[in-house]
């Protein structure tokens, strides 16, 4: 799954949304509905029933009729074939369209299920094929596959567009709703059908799940005295993880640095600020502009790999956190980019927990590099333009991404044509 360059905020932030919903019902479970620092309110128990419904009719567009929407609810309890309905279920789909209504494919309402498997993927251990998937021009496309995963061993690559899991169409459907339906019991099967440039006809890719556990950071120190820090994905181990190849780096005097961002989708805020303040410093490393949220963050130690030759490497499949710090290290120049264009993920989502178990996913504003560049949708490309060689590496497994990034390192990168190169003239 992709999941965005995240902020958990207190509940409190949502008192507003759930205050509008208490008017509307009151749901039996005894639910919280509003929260904040000092008090919560509780729903009391009892059948659903319209509530305040004048203060509610004055306060939305005048040609909404609320009444429409308990019309569907007991036409839809009355009439379903299959009863009895939940009305707990009911209430959960009332959100989901409640949020679907912003026409925003990262603005997402989870129930306490949803929930769950969502946090798998920041704590990085799951089951599933190991891949993750975001929508791109509308169509559920795969951001990347992890590396030795299920995904990448039955072939699955960036930019593959999902047409259907297991005879099931993707069209109209969400990020979570197909995650739902990749992930599985170990060891059981999911098929999808994608397309992909080059390809004639839809090609079927039969996937065994298994538990995916990946450590986010790897190190490896090569010829020259090089090391390449490789970022598969910014979640809660990534932090400490960076900082130990951090102080490898400095006891071992490395010569360069490659960050390896190919294919890392992003997530965690916190984890891209904590990884581009090792050269950032604490000067400002993204702004976020929204409606009602105008922030710069800043970094939040000394820039200690400052000073130390770096790369950066990135394709179509590095987005949100990952263009956070390529951005960042591009634009105070203490990097050359090299690879492709990336993804174009660069809007900010706010993830609130709450206390029933579900929890909400709301795009709030939009990120700019600290030159002001908006990325989203557009991405960020790279000082020097390599398309990455596929049939090299199926021969003899050379990444000519990488033998750009070395040979830039070590001064002996000559393009073989100067059209290949975008020029960084900062």
């Amino acid at each position: 799954m992709s999941f965005s360059s995240l902020k958990k905020t207190p509940s409190k932030a949502l008192v507003v949304l759930f205050c509008f919903l208490f008017l509307i019902l009151s749901f039996s479970g005894g639910y919280f509905i509003g929260e904040s620092h000092a008090a919560r309110t509780i729903v009391p128990a009892g059948e659903v029933r319209v509530t305040g419904q004048g203060s509610v009719s004055s306060s939305l567009e005048k040609d909404i009729d609320f009444k429409n929407f308990w019309d569907i609810w007991n036409l839809t309890k009355e009439k379903f074939y299959k009863q009895p309905v939940s009305d707990k279920d009911l209430y959960y789909g009332a959100l989901k369209g409640l949020v679907s209504g912003l026409q925003d494919p990262y603005s997402v309402y989870f129930d306490p299920k949803e929930a769950k498997t969502f946090m798998e993927d920041l704590n990085a251990s799951f089951v599933g094929i190991g891949a993750h998937i975001g929508i791109k021009e509308e169509k559920l496309t795969i951001v990347a596959p992890l590396e030795d995963s299920p995904a990448e061993k039955a072939g699955l690559q960036s930019g593959d567009w999902i047409v259907t899991i297991d005879k099931v169409e993707t069209s109209g459907m969400s990020v979570e709703e197909a995650v739902s339906k990749i992930r599985g019991e170990d060891g059981t099967q999911v098929v999808l059908q994608i397309s992909r440039k080059g390809l004639d006809a839809l090609k079927e890719v039969k996937i065994i799940r298994q538990k995916i556990t990946v450590d986010s950071v790897k190190t490896k120190i090569e010829e020259g005295n090089i090391m390449t820090i490789s970022i598969s994905t910014f979640n809660g181990d990534t932090t400490p993880l960076f900082y130990r190849a951090v102080q490898d780096a400095l006891s071992k005097n490395v010569k360069g640095i490659i960050v390896d961002l190919r294919s890392n989708p992003g997530g965690l805020l916190t984890a891209a600020v904590n990884v581009s303040s090792a050269w950032v410093g604490y000067d400002p490393i993204v702004s976020e502009k929204g409606k009602i949220t105008n922030n710069t963050f800043n970094g939040v130690t000394a820039p200690r790999l400052n000073g130390i030759p770096t790369v950066v490497l990135v394709d179509g499949g590095s987005a949100s956190a990952s263009e956070i710090v390529a951005g960042a290290l591009q634009d105070y120049a203490y990097a050359k980019l090299i690879g492709t264009k990336t993804f174009g993920k660069g809007s900010v989502q706010d993830y609130q927990e709450l206390p029933d178990g579900s929890a909400i996913k709301i795009t709030t504003a939009e990120w700019f590099t600290p030159k002001g560049r908006n990325i989203n949708k557009t991405g960020i490309e790279p000082d020097i333009l390599v398309e990455f060689d596929v049939e090299a590496f199926k021969k003899n497994e050379h990444d000519n991404q990488k033998q750009t990034a070395r040979d830039v390192l070590l001064g002996t990168y000559k393009p073989a044509d100067t059209t290949n190169s975008v020029a960084n003239k900062k």
